[in-house]
């Protein structure tokens, strides 16, 4: 499993900078996913640490669950 900031519409922001607002507090909004971390082989581990390195951010294999 895994967390990361939530994407969400418009309309659920607005409701969030409200509820900051009225709570004189910053808010953040968590989703969770349900996905596994994924091998990569040594070429890829080297294709996605140069891309970390570009934009300066870590990033993580994964791949989904399969339900059912």
């Amino acid at each position: 499993m895994l967390s990361s900031l939530s994407k969400l519409t418009p309309e659920q922001l607005e409701e969030i900078r409200s509820l900051e607002q009225k709570l004189g507090k910053t808010l953040l909004s968590f989703s969770t996913y349900d996905v596994v971390s994924d091998d990569l082989n040594t070429e890829e581990i080297a294709t996605l640490q140069a891309l970390e390195d570009k934009l300066g951010t870590m990033l993580v294999a994964v791949r989904e669950l399969k339900k059912g």
